[in-house]
Formats: C-alpha cells, structure tokens, sequence
C-alpha cells in the first residue's frame, strides 16, 4: 500500500464513520480524541489569551467596563492617532460623549467627523482603499477569541465592519469583553455562522517566508493593541 492509499483509506474511514455502531457520530471530533471543550476558569482563560497575544507581537491592556473608555484614550494617545476610522455599530459607552472639559462631538455618525481627545473619529460608509490607508487607525470589535491559540475573530457584525478596515490601516485597536473568549478553536466555531465573511487574526500580520527573517505588515496592520475587559 502506497502512503496516498492510506491517507485516501483514512479519508474513507472518517468519511463513513463508525460502521461497528460506536457512540460517535460521523464527523464527531471526540471520535478522535479530539479535545472540544477547555477546562479554564474566565480569569485563567484571559491570562492565556494575553500571553499568546503579546508571544505573537501584539500589545495588551486589560480594563473594566467603567475604565473602557479612559483606555482607548491612553491607546490612542500612546499610538499618537490623530485619524481613526470606527465601524458603524461600535458600542464604545460613552462614545458618543467628549471627554470633561472636552467640547465638540464624539462618534460620529456614517463618513462625518467626530472627536475625541483631539483625535477625529470616521464612521466607515464605504471609505476607499487610498482613504483608509492614511488613516491612522482603526477600532473594532470581535466576534469571539480564542486563547490556546491567541487568535481573534471579527465576522463583521456591528462593531467590527468590513473586512478592508482591519486589513488596511497600520494599527488595529481591537475590544474584546471577557464573556468572548474560549479556550478552544472548535467552541469557537460554535459560536460562529459559517455564512458569515470570517477573518482570523493570530497576532499582527507577518511573514517569515524569506531566509526565516520575519517582516511585519506584510499583509495588514503592523501593529494589533488588544483591550481584554473583564
């Protein structure tokens, strides 16, 4: 027997099931020992995500919900964004407000400026690739992370946007609620519609394609800053 003949014979056998009658179904992952479900309690699994995220080269801050807010600010100001883009739908609380002693708007509403801190705010309604690439930014949300694997997923429901918004601009700001995170890939898809335009980040984009030496931004933004709230 050939080795394509028995990876084919493999494929067969997991494609058919288990014929003897076992208690798994065709297609079910614990048929394998497969692991679906983790173990972690809420505090360690954000511990997990923050270490697999800062080993792929991103930076973390963690904050409360009343703090939110206060640390976008000190994102912004530490990244010295001066433009950022905000898909429509972004629940930021208090967003919509400026800061104490702060006039003028805040988030503003579809392609007008807003606000904040002395940072101006676009609601993305259709910028061009050359429109958002001189952006200095952009903040979204995400569907669901995982941390065994330190990857972050957005299916650009309200929050996130489309999928250029986080391919384009240099630096990502990326909020995650402590209630999205899950330990394993496979209690992620769970939580996800395969109908869904899905995008998968595990760290800034990178590549180390040539002589391993590895360059950054390659493929989307340098830089990816993750708010973990809990």
């Amino acid at each position: 027997m050939t080795a394509r003949d028995e990876v084919l014979g493999r494929i067969r056998t997991a494609l058919d099931g288990d014929s003897g009658g076992g208690a798994h179904p065709p297609g079910d992952p614990s048929s394998a020992g497969y692991r679906t479900r983790g173990g972690l309690d809420p505090a360690a699994l954000l511990d997990l995500l923050a270490e697999r995220l800062i080993d792929y080269h991103s930076h973390v801050r963690r904050t409360g919900p009343a703090q939110l807010l206060d640390t976008v600010r000190a994102a912004l100001a530490d990244r010295g964004a001066r433009r950022v883009v905000v898909p429509p739908g972004l629940d930021l609380p208090e967003l919509g407000k400026p800061a104490p002693g702060q006039p003028g708007p805040g988030q503003p509403g579809p392609g007008q400026p807003g606000t904040l801190d002395g940072v101006e705010l676009i609601t993305d309604g259709g910028l061009s690739a050359q429109e958002l690439d001189q952006m200095d930014g952009v903040i979204t949300r995400a569907a669901v992370a995982i941390a065994e694997t330190g990857t972050i997923v957005l299916d650009a429901g309200p929050g996130q946007g489309r999928r250029a918004l986080s391919l384009i601009p240099d630096y990502h700001l990326c909020l995650i609620d402590a209630d999205q995170v899950v330990a394993l890939v496979p209690e992620a898809v769970a939580r996800l519609r395969p109908d869904r335009p899905l995008t998968w980040i595990s760290g800034p984009s990178a590549t180390s394609d040539i002589e391993l030496d590895r360059v950054e931004g390659v493929h989307g933004p340098r830089t990816l800053e993750v708010i973990l709230i809990s």
